[in-house]
This record gives C-alpha cells, structure tokens and sequence, in this order.
C-alpha cells in the first residue's frame, strides 16, 4: 500500500495519527530533528510499529528531503486500509 505521509519533526513524543488537511495524508510526529535524515528514518520506524510490520517493510517512495512524503508499506492490503483508517480518525491531533 502506498501512503502519504507528513512528518513533524520535533514532537515532544513519536506516534502516528490524525490528519493532514482534508485528503488522506497521515500524520507521523517524531521526537528526532529533521537533520540527516533522522527524522525520515524515525518516521519510516514509527509507521511500521502502527502497522504492525517490520521496519524492513516501510519504504520511503518520495520526499526524503521534504516534511510530506510517500511511503510504501508492504503486509494484507485489507488490513493496512483498516489500520490507515483508524489512524486518520485520531481526534484532535493534526492540522494543516
């Protein structure tokens, strides 16, 4: 399944959920800076533990330099849409 994701660096705790804006980009806070790629790699970490995959089952698509990327996310395709669902509902979490 492939996904957009929006990192924010900087976050006082790393966890994905909510929305970006008014389509289905995923929210993904990370505690790392965006220096290095820490912060991509953090995020890539962060969704295959919401997934429940393996981290080597996250790959970064697009946008290795910038806040919103594309991701693919390889497992059952039904139960990574379920699982994308529920983490787009998070309330009270994202903004644009």
């Amino acid at each position: 399944m492939r996904l957009t994701i929006r990192v924010r660096p900087g976050a006082s705790s790393t966890e994905a959920g909510g929305r970006y804006g008014d389509g289905r980009v995923l929210v993904v806070r990370v505690q790392s800076k965006a220096v290095d790629g820490r912060a991509t790699d953090a995020a890539l970490r962060a969704l295959a533990e919401a997934f429940g995959v393996s981290r080597a089952d996250v790959a970064l698509v697009t946008g290795a330099r910038a806040r919103t990327k594309i991701v693919q996310v390889e497992g059952d395709g039904p139960q990574l849409e379920r699982r994308l669902d529920q983490l787009l509902a998070a309330e009270g979490r994202a903004s644009p």
